[in-house]
């Protein structure tokens, strides 16, 4: 897989940039299909998109691509996958969509503190500032929502849950290099939904969407930021690196929020905005030092 940046390869950039147009309508999507319970909403969107992606994974198989290092690299993400998913869509339902979808983006962030850590990069002073920066926007965040309620607070916990495991599916695609976008997804896919609908069965909630309506809003979440957004983000894995893919998804908030405000009516209280745009600097500021992967770097 070529470590080439957006500018470098413009057609990464397009898909990039349509995979974040269509990734902003999930947060308003969920939110119409409530009062679906949000672990059953996310899986049942991820188990529309599995059936829907079957043909490709039959395509893979027939034509040998169906490796045993995809299926175990795909059955991880999936579940990196469910757990991204469960975690924000129930953040959704605790906090705003700028809070959540803020925190559930700061994946770049997470990676390039992963980095860090485990001795892949070394530290230096822009990276120290960003993560003081993301402390105080998420600190806003969190003072402000744990105003509005002790649940907001618990729901940007779970957004930023959700986005470490985004990390951890970003980092698993990147490591398998060349692979079928389709088969990995349907995989992927796949393993997320049985696994979010078989914690919901454990819980006794009921497998099915709240209404007919409902249905209607998580089959546009599977079609339109699942199968278009996500598709293409997995796909750009193929030709750059998890942190320029991550860094493009920085633009989701600003999209959902603008959707949320416009169709939802969800207004943003003064000490959250502050929070998420501090939180979104910290994360292009991160990412200014690493449009290329350090040595050693996955």
């Amino acid at each position: 897989m070529g470590d080439q940046d957006t500018r470098s390869a413009p057609p990464v950039a397009l898909a990039l940039a349509v995979a974040i147009i269509a990734i902003s309508f999930a947060a308003p999507f969920f939110r119409k299909a409530a009062p679906t319970p949000p672990l059953v909403a996310a899986g049942l969107r991820l188990a529309m998109a599995a059936v829907i992606l079957t043909p490709l994974l039959a395509r893979a198989r027939a034509r040998g691509t169906l490796t045993p290092a995809l299926l175990r690299a795909a059955a991880l993400a999936g579940a990196f996958y469910g757990l991204h998913f469960g975690a924000w869509v129930w953040s959704l339902t605790l906090t705003s969509v700028a809070a959540s979808v803020t925190l559930v983006t700061a994946t770049p962030l997470l990676l390039a503190l992963w980095a860090w850590l485990t001795g892949r990069d070394r530290p230096d002073r822009r990276l120290t500032a960003a993560l003081a920066l993301a402390a105080v926007g998420v600190a806003l965040i969190g003072g402000a929502d744990l105003e509005a309620s002790p649940g907001a607070l618990a729901g940007d916990a779970l957004a930023l849950l959700g986005s470490a495991a985004m990390g951890g599916y970003l980092l698993v695609g990147r490591r398998l290099g060349p692979m079928d976008v389709g088969a990995f997804q349907a995989i992927a896919c796949g393993v997320g939904a049985l696994s979010l609908l078989g914690v919901s069965a454990a819980l006794g909630l009921p497998l099915r969407a709240a209404s007919p309506a409902a249905w209607g809003w998580l089959a546009l979440a599977t079609a339109v930021p699942q199968l278009v957004g996500h598709t293409l983000l997995t796909w750009s894995l193929r030709h750059t690196t998890p942190t320029v893919v991550a860094m493009a998804t920085v633009a989701e908030p600003v999209g959902a929020t603008a959707l949320a405000w416009l169709w939802l009516g969800d207004a943003v209280a003064p000490l959250t905005a502050l929070g998420c745009a501090l939180t979104l600097a910290a994360v292009l500021l991160a990412l200014r030092r690493r449009q290329s992967p350090p040595s050693g770097m996955p």
